[in-house]
């Protein structure tokens, strides 16, 4: 099975309110088995709109990564964090897997 990765360029613009996302997100994350490979530290944009957040989660499929995103779970964080930040989220599937 090819893996996904869900791709996402925030830029917080109300702490308190994205804090709610925050404390709602990880639920969906878990369901879902989600392994974040990238969030925030240290970035540099090279090309296009910066962003103060970059985050790249794994998931087991591209199904499955948007059956995280197309939950309720996620869907409940997501309207702590509209009106809270600024974002670019995509999924992208993975290269298939070869034996080397």
């Amino acid at each position: 099975m090819t893996k996904a990765y869900w791709i996402a360029f925030v830029t917080v613009t109300d702490p308190d309110r994205y804090a709610g996302y925050q404390n709602h997100a990880p639920a969906a994350f878990a369901k879902y088995n989600a392994r974040f490979l990238a969030r925030g530290g240290d970035a540099e944009t090279l090309e296009g709109e910066p962003f103060q957040r970059h985050v790249v989660i794994e998931f087991a499929s591209k199904a499955q990564a948007l059956a995280c995103y197309n939950s309720p779970e996620y869907q409940s964080a997501r309207s702590h964090r509209q009106a809270a930040c600024r974002a670019n989220i995509a999924i992208a599937e993975g290269l298939p897997l070869t034996d080397t």
